[in-house]
């Protein structure tokens, strides 16, 4: 057994042995719409659940790439308030950046290996990253989270990881909108909204 995994879970997360076979797996996944209150589980407890949210589904992408041989590695993208962050898992391929995402949109989803920076790949997410009311959300993103420097509770633990939360809010961040421009930001537009509305996993469906 390898960081506390038991020999099944271990098998299954080096079954996805590229990124995007994680990607399918996490696509594959209800959305953890949390009805019984708010969590942050562990890989072990989203095997165990079948569901996972963001940072849920990228803390699996991360032990499957670690297990692969690759750095387990998590971005934060900071948004625009009253919405959250949303974390991704990083991995890169031939020197180029790409990332495993978990979520309920069509949007915000994964990023095919084909950005030299990290900046660049953030900005990947601008555009559609948007509130109801139609502006525009992403503010910044942070320096990568190497998971292997921190407690490895995020992979066994029965309890929620919300340690988690401390380190990638205490990483540097880097800011993607210039202060002065701000307030040329345009607003999405009526068809933009409509898109944004599509939902992958409904609150109503059972297993989410």
């Amino acid at each position: 057994m390898v960081f506390d995994l038991t020999a099944t879970e271990e098998a299954f997360l080096r079954k996805l042995s590229t990124p995007q076979k994680i990607q399918d797996y996490l696509d594959l996944l209800p959305m953890n719409h949390e009805k019984q209150g708010e969590t942050h589980m562990s890989v072990r407890r989203v095997l165990r659940a079948k569901k996972a949210h963001c940072i849920e589904g990228a803390l699996v992408a991360a032990a499957a790439l670690m297990l692969q041989g690759e750095k387990p590695l998590l971005m934060d993208l900071t948004a625009r308030r009253p919405d959250d962050d949303h974390i991704v898992a990083l991995f890169r391929q031939n020197g180029y950046w790409g990332a495993i995402s978990k979520t309920n949109h069509a949007v915000l989803r994964y990023r095919d290996p084909i950005y030299k920076t990290l900046r660049e790949l953030a900005l990947s997410y601008f555009h559609e990253w948007f509130y109801k009311d139609g502006r525009k959300m992403l503010m910044s993103y942070s320096d990568p989270l190497d998971l292997r420097m921190v407690s490895s509770r995020w992979l066994t633990d029965e309890n929620d990881v919300w340690y988690l939360d401390r380190h990638l809010d205490a990483l540097r961040h880097h800011p993607l909108v210039p202060r002065k421009n701000r307030r040329l930001l345009r607003p999405v537009s009526r068809v933009e909204k409509a898109a944004g509305k599509i939902v992958e996993w409904k609150k109503s469906d059972r297993n989410t």
